[in-house]
């Protein structure tokens, strides 16, 4: 009887782990740890920010909308990467922060307002790191697009000017959360 209980009491433990293993894959503890440290006792939003892996193929979900509190993911979205970034014959992607390189910037952004144009409602990014500090200029944006798929796939996901683009219905549900926050939400883009 004892070994019967001793056996099931190691096998939920074992289990609770692999699920809060799984629901974080794609989404290093380490960089989780350094946004906490970077906000803390700063003018931003201590309880959510925005991480992208872009180590994760882009028909993957690589964005991840995160809970810093309870420390557990709230969205999970398939993200573009910037038509520069991509190396011919390879899966490794380069990166810029220089205007016309349509490459992908790597680092922590403070996600801005919002606006209306040419991809309808859209965030502004500012880059917050010398890897992205140009973002402004290079007027990279978090906004939607009708190519980026809703559900992840092996197919890439279509490529950006160097924004990072999401699914109409991914975006309008990060829209709620940025949208709702009264402080700025970092966004954190890492290789």
């Amino acid at each position: 009887m004892i070994k019967q209980f001793i056996f099931l009491f190691l096998f939920i433990i074992s289990c609770s782990k692999i699920e809060s293993q799984e629901q974080n894959i794609g989404l290093p503890q380490s960089k989780i740890i350094e946004i906490k440290d970077f906000i803390k006792g700063k003018n931003y939003n201590q309880n959510i920010a925005v991480f992208i892996n872009f180590k994760i193929p882009s028909g993957k979900y690589r964005y991840f909308v995160y809970d810093l509190k309870n420390n557990k993911i709230l969205q999970k979205a398939v993200v573009s990467h910037g038509s520069g970034s991509v190396v011919a014959n390879s899966e490794v992607l380069k990166f810029s922060n220089v205007e016309g390189s349509y490459q992908s910037s790597l680092g922590k952004y403070e996600i801005r307002e919002s606006y209306a144009g040419k991809f309808g409602k859209s965030y502004r990014l500012n880059g917050l790191d010398n890897t992205n500090n140009n973002a402004m200029q290079r007027a990279i944006i978090l906004h939607s697009y009708y190519c980026i798929p809703d559900k992840e796939s092996q197919t890439p996901a279509c490529l950006s000017l160097g924004c990072p683009m999401l699914s109409i219905n991914a975006f309008k549900e990060t829209a709620k959360l940025i949208d709702s926050s009264k402080q700025p939400i970092i966004l954190y883009a890492f290789y």
